[in-house]
């Protein structure tokens, strides 16, 4: 087997977008008429009589614009609201209710929605005029129809006529959006009306504790103030959804083993962060666990109120001793274990507000486990507070969550519920002992295209269980949540032990579960996610004798972050091997913005280096195709979008078919590969600024052969320093230094004591 290596010391190079534009695109699907103009110019007129009349507290108006189609950022408006700052009116984006077109909800001024009127009235006069009451692309882009002239005695410019057409093209209609709903106790987002929150409520009749309001957008009401929201304003309704959850259920076989089991002393084992239910101080490895009880003495408890966390963290601890059959060459870990929930029915509102502040109160833990989950499922148009506040989280801070897939509750449920949609997490579904999905496992897609779960691992079964303790001694269980702490273990020894970064650690996960399936289908990913990790931590950071396999990692700070200097060995002045990349990241991410949630795309290309300068894209790169990036076709939405998902994933995986019929590729004046990270934004460019990627690359030899030794003296003869990812040397060293910093605080404790 051969070791993965990391490569340092040869910074990727940061270069800017030339933003020569090609200027407004008409759909080319679309015909543009003098009537379609006049009857959007009516519903602008609705909507302005609607605001004129309605008593509201806030300056400003919202319109929701029905697309005709998913649109690309480039197809939005850019002429018809504000110009070529009409992005930054968005305050609210979802689909149709059959995913197929885009509803996008804008924040005007009322005097932009006056403007807006005329205009459309300007321009469907001059298209009755100079172009007979229609135009399509091609007539448009003839520069003997349209051009400068045309408009020598116009009010409106060339530009703004092209614009504002190109605009209408991708328009069915424009309306107020007045969602309704069962009035209960609800966690709802409200639009960004730019006003206080606490102030506009007060104004609406509503008084909020400060305790009840998460962040300037989503407040936490109880069955009355939502009910009286929606009578005063429901336009302002963004997302509802109700607080009340109940905990993902998990299945417990009654067959209590009280043996006594002895553990050792925890020495210089990696601390690992637990938010969960309740923990037994009694169980006979309470030691290894710091625990932190977060739930109001008021509260009244059970015993069945301590088994699930108590259970999670019993795996994190000491899951192989348990579990021989999944023995990961892990070790032990501690565990600093937080109880922020009983096992019934509990606040998801107040626990958000707590994972924030254990989070921000505890930067020593960088991996942390939530084996929580609603039974409820997620919204198809937007993500949950939880998960959202996770996403944040994670953006601010250097940590990752492990998050349980959730179970069904019953057969209607199907799809996962919160915070299992957190887009930054590591999200992992429970498969069975023979790799098969179980029966309580739910289903992702996220907002139709994230891929959730990210993985799957083993969380029992009738087959086999997984065996954990419980206050009352050993048991039998099945569910997610014991098939993430098993990857919480995982990620843990590749941060902690190994000294990988969040982003490769992350990256070399997906990575190991997927393999060379480059063709996995939509329908699996949203039960498996990329697929099964392997069990011991060797088959992961360890590869095949006839691969070689990298880690990279650096910051995007511009467009494009690249490397051109990857010395990938030749035979015969060609390159006999397959390739395949897989990069993570961690966005910015806007709940705000609906179905639009990642403010950030990273996209990943890897390959020769062809005479050109340009990087000869390994096949296979679904993904990253001029037509899918600048395209609509990026969701799951028909046949051909669903061969494409990936656009906004935080996830990139591209990858050669390793066939029978594998034929050497041709080498250039440039002998080196390389990689380029181009980055996309939504909203602010400033979005993209600063991301950490990490990407792992394997190169797998078409005969057989093992070139590693002359793939680490090329990149040494570089300038890279090449660090071999050897267990037993990095067990060492991080052995070695945690007793360093021992020594140094027993060191002070006796000069402490001796003064």
């Amino acid at each position: 087997m051969n070791n993965v290596l990391e490569l340092k010391g040869k910074r990727f190079v940061q270069a800017s977008k030339n933003n020569r534009g090609g200027g407004a695109a008409m759909n080319s699907k679309k015909e543009v008429t003098t009537e379609h103009l006049l009857r959007l110019k009516s519903q602008l007129v609705q909507i302005e009589t609607f605001w004129n009349k309605e008593s509201k507290p806030f300056d400003g108006v919202l319109v929701s614009v029905y697309y005709n189609k998913i649109v690309a950022k480039s197809n939005r408006i850019a002429g018809i609201f504000k110009g070529i700052n009409s992005n930054e009116a968005i305050v609210g984006a979802k689909f149709n209710e059959s995913k197929s077109k885009h509803i996008i909800t804008y924040f005007l001024d009322a005097r932009d929605l006056s403007t807006s009127i005329k205009l459309l009235s300007d321009i469907a006069e001059i298209l009755s005029q100079k172009f007979s009451g229609k135009i399509n692309k091609n007539k448009m882009n003839n520069k003997n129809v349209v051009n400068s002239i045309v408009f020598n005695d116009s009010s409106i410019s060339m530009s703004t006529f092209k614009q504002v057409v190109a605009d209408v093209s991708y328009i069915d209609s424009f309306e107020v959006e007045l969602p309704t709903m069962e009035f209960k106790q609800s966690i709802i987002t409200i639009y960004d009306v730019k006003k206080d929150t606490k102030q506009l409520f007060e104004e609406l009749g509503i008084g909020l504790l400060s305790a009840r309001i998460l962040d300037n957008q989503t407040v936490y009401l109880d069955e009355k103030q939502v009910e009286l929201l929606f009578e005063k304003a429901p336009y302002l309704v963004s997302m509802a959804t109700v607080d009340l959850s109940r905990l993902s259920p998990d299945d417990f076989i009654n067959e209590y083993q009280n043996n006594t089991i002895a553990i050792q002393s925890p020495t210089i084992e990696p601390t690992v962060g637990v938010i969960d239910t309740l923990f037994d101080k009694n169980v006979y490895f309470s030691e290894w666990v710091d625990y932190h009880e977060m739930v109001s003495k008021d509260i009244p408890r059970s015993s069945n109120d301590y088994r699930h966390g108590t259970a999670v963290s019993s795996i994190i601890v000491d899951g192989p001793r348990l579990n021989s059959w999944l023995e990961d060459g892990c070790g032990r870990f501690r565990v600093r274990h937080f109880g922020v929930a009983v096992g019934a029915d509990f606040s998801s509102f107040s626990i958000i507000k707590q994972i924030k502040s254990i989070v921000l109160a505890n930067p020593d833990i960088k991996v942390w486990n939530i084996s929580l989950g609603s039974n409820q499922e997620i919204n198809d148009n937007f993500i949950s507070a939880e998960a959202s506040m996770l996403d944040q989280i994670q953006f601010e801070n250097n940590v990752i969550f492990v998050v349980a897939g959730t179970n069904k509750p019953n057969e209607d449920i199907v799809k996962i519920g919160s915070p299992a949609d957190s887009v930054n997490s590591v999200v992992v579904n429970a498969v069975t002992k023979s790799g098969l999905s179980t029966k309580y496992a739910r289903k992702g897609l996220v907002l139709s295209f994230f891929a959730k779960p990210d993985i799957s691992y083993y969380g029992g079964s009738e087959e086999k269980y997984i065996r954990v303790c419980e206050p009352l001694g050993a048991a039998n269980v099945a569910g997610t949540s014991y098939a993430a702490p098993w990857i919480t273990r995982k990620l843990a020894y590749l941060i902690e032990i190994l000294g990988l970064n969040r982003e490769v650690a992350k990256a070399i996960l997906i990575d190991a579960a997927r393999g060379w399936d480059e063709k996995i289908s939509p329908e699996k990913v949203a039960l498996y996610g990329h697929g099964i990790v392997p069990i011991h931590i060797n088959d992961i950071i360890q590869t095949k004798d006839d691969e070689i396999k990298f880690v990279v990692s650096d910051i995007s700070e511009k467009w494009n972050t690249y490397n051109y200097h990857f010395p990938i060995p030749l035979k015969n002045n060609k390159y006999p091997y397959i390739a395949r990349a897989t990069m993570c990241y961690f966005p910015l991410c806007e709940r705000s913005q609906g179905v639009d949630y990642t403010n950030t795309e990273l996209n990943l290309h890897f390959g020769r280096i062809g005479n050109d300068n340009k990087i000869k894209d390994i096949k296979g790169d679904k993904q990253n195709t001029d037509e899918a990036l600048d395209g609509e076709k990026n969701y799951l939405l028909e046949d051909e979008a669903r061969k494409q998902f990936r656009k906004w994933d935080n996830v990139k995986y591209i990858s050669e078919s390793a066939t029978k019929k594998m034929i050497p590729k041709d080498s250039y004046r440039n002998k080196n590969w390389g990689m380029e990270v181009k980055t996309n934004n939504r909203l602010d460019p400033k979005d993209g600024v600063g991301v950490r990627f990490g990407a792992v690359v394997t190169l797998k030899e078409m005969n057989g052969v093992n070139r590693i030794d002359e793939f680490i003296k090329n990149c040494t003869l570089n300038g890279w320093l090449v660090n071999i990812i050897d267990i037993a040397n990095r067990v060492d060293i991080h052995q070695k230094v945690n007793e360093d910093i021992q020594d140094l605080l027993h060191i002070e404790k006796r000069n402490e004591e001796g003064e």
